[in-house]
């Protein structure tokens, strides 16, 4: 994809999926705002392996599902 475009349109787009965004536009607080949908998948371990492939200089991960209540996120 080449196209531009906003979280909120990534998130209609690709409901409950992993995306690869590169060029990504964030705010002060870093969330990103919009970026370049490089690549999507359910399987986020394929994600991972799409962007090691790419290898693109600046690029974001974004989940576009809910994540259950116990989960922990580690950065």
């Amino acid at each position: 994809m080449t196209d531009i475009l906003t979280v909120a349109e990534i998130e209609s787009q690709f409901p409950s999926e992993w995306i690869l965004v590169g060029d990504p536009d964030a705010d002060s607080s870093l969330d990103v705002q919009r970026g370049r949908v490089l690549y999507h998948s359910r399987d986020r371990d394929e994600v991972y392996r799409k962007a090691v492939e790419l290898r693109p200089k600046r690029f974001a991960m974004l989940y576009t599902g809910s994540m259950p209540k116990d989960t922990a996120i580690v950065l």
